[in-house]
This record gives C-alpha cells, sequence and structure tokens, in this order.
C-alpha cells in the first residue's frame, strides 16, 4: 500500500497521506513518496488546485513518526529533518493553489505541511499546534517561520513556547484558518473553494500566487515590480485572449492554460 496517494481529477490534484493506522505520521519513506508527488505536480498542467489531506477520520498527520525516529541516529534524524524541510518548501512552493484539507489532527510536522500550503479547511473536530518544545526540540519543517508571517509574532510564539493545541474555533480566530466545517462537509467545501478558483485563468492564478508571495517579504517598490513582471507573463497567453472573447460574446470563457 502507497503511503501517499495520488489523483487529479477535473483539474483538482487530491494529495492523501495514507498512513491512517499512524495518524498519518511522516517516516523517512512517506517524505520521499510525498517528495515525488509533489515534483510531479509542479510541472502538471492538468492539475490546477491541490488539495491535501490524510487517510481516514482522526488526522490530517500527527507529524514525525516517534516510533521510526528513536531507532535512528543523530545523523539519520538531522537527514530526515532536512527532508521535510525540503519537501514542505517545495509543497509551499507549487505555481498552483494548494488548500489543505485538515480532517482531524494537525500537529507537529502534521500542521507545519498545512502552514506550507496556501489555503487551510477544517472540520470542527480537529486539533492542530506546534508541540515540538514538549518534546524537546523545536519545529524543524518550517513552522517557526511561516505561523508569524501568518498570524503575527506574539500569537506564534504562544502557540511554540507552551507547545499549545488549539481548537479549530480557536484557529479561525487566530487566522490560521480559512473556513471551519462540518466532518462529512470537508472535501465538499475544498472542492467548492477550489471551483471558484478554477473558473478563472489557470496562468493568472500562478501568476497573482507568485506575485503575492513573493512581495510579501520585499520592499513596496520590488514587489510592485514583482507584480509587473507577473502580469507580463500573463499577456500574451491564449486565454487572456479567450476571455476577452468570452466577455465580448456573453459566454463563460474555456481556458486551456496557455
Amino acid at each position: 500500500m502507497s503511503t501517499v496517494d495520488f489523483v487529479t481529477k477535473d483539474h483538482i490534484a487530491y494529495v492523501t497521506i495514507n498512513r491512517p493506522e499512524v495518524l498519518n505520521c511522516f517516516n523517512y519513506q512517506t517524505l520521499l513518496s510525498l517528495e515525488e508527488v509533489v515534483q510531479s505536480l509542479y510541472t502538471s498542467k492538468d492539475a490546477r488546485v491541490i488539495i491535501f489531506t490524510g487517510a481516514g477520520e482522526k488526522a490530517f498527520s500527527a507529524g514525525a513518526d516517534l516510533k521510526e525516529r528513536k531507532h535512528l541516529n543523530a545523523q539519520e534524524v538531522k537527514r530526515n529533518v532536512k527532508k521535510i524541510r525540503d519537501v514542505f518548501s517545495q509543497v509551499a512552493g507549487l505555481p498552483q493553489p494548494t488548500i489543505a484539507a485538515i480532517n482531524g489532527y494537525a500537529l507537529g510536522g502534521g500542521f507545519e505541511l498545512a502552514l506550507a500550503c496556501d489555503f487551510r479547511i477544517a472540520v470542527k473536530t480537529a486539533k492542530m499546534g506546534l508541540t515540538e518544545t514538549s518534546m524537546a526540540i523545536i519545529p524543524g519543517a518550517g513552522g517557526t517561520q511561516r505561523l508569524p508571517r501568518l498570524i503575527g509574532q506574539a500569537k506564534a510564539m504562544e502557540m511554540v513556547l507552551t507547545a499549545k493545541r488549539l481548537s479549530a474555533e480557536d484557529a479561525e480566530r487566530y487566522g490560521i484558518l480559512n473556513d471551519v466545517v462540518e466532518g462529512d462537509n470537508l472535501m465538499a467545501a475544498c472542492e467548492s473553494f477550489a471551483q471558484e478558483m478554477l473558473k478563472n485563468g489557470p496562468i493568472a492564478l500562478q501568476q497573482a500566487k507568485y506575485a503575492i508571495k513573493n512581495g510579501m517579504n520585499v520592499d513596496l517598490e520590488t514587489g510592485l515590480e514583482i507584480e509587473s513582471k507577473a502580469y507580463e507573463i500573463t499577456i500574451p497567453t491564449e486565454d487572456r485572449v479567450e476571455a476577452l472573447a468570452a466577455f465580448n460574446e456573453k459566454r463563460k470563457p474555456r481556458f486551456k492554460g496557455e
């Protein structure tokens, strides 16, 4: 059985961490499998929005596989930490919009995967947090950097230094989640959100994401230049011509991502 399932349907790619018996924890093999999937998605024209989730009903992912880790030597631990950080950076660097469908526990590395996504939608019963300090370590897959950029330094430090677990309601209040839904409505809510983006130009989606992500941590003038370069990429596309034609003909555009 594969530890990472992957399928694309109607321009939505579904990536599922498939280790429900261990709350979808990440061992080294799972990280390698996830990396392979993410790399294939990077150049995919068919996948226009990507949804990440966990198998089963208990967990999105409870983080690193501690049963594996207790058998690793110091060099192997460093290898695993580097791999999970690199893979989640690849997730964050995907050109397509990404959604984390949080179906249960999202702790430690599992929460860091959700933070690497652009959007997060969770079930009401979900619990999430960066709990590493309770194990005498710190978040090592981007959590100390992505969380404060999302919710501010004070709240991020509170979560990390206390190893606090948030309810879905609190996570939404903190600004971590885009929506909280009933458990049986999670995937439908994610797909509905994806459809709101899919009706728009695929190249425009990617370039808008690129401009926002890369402009966030530079000065305004540099950010405006990034936006200008991203806009220029959309000008010669067939999709832009199609959008104008559809507007004049009073019909919905048929975008091809070209």
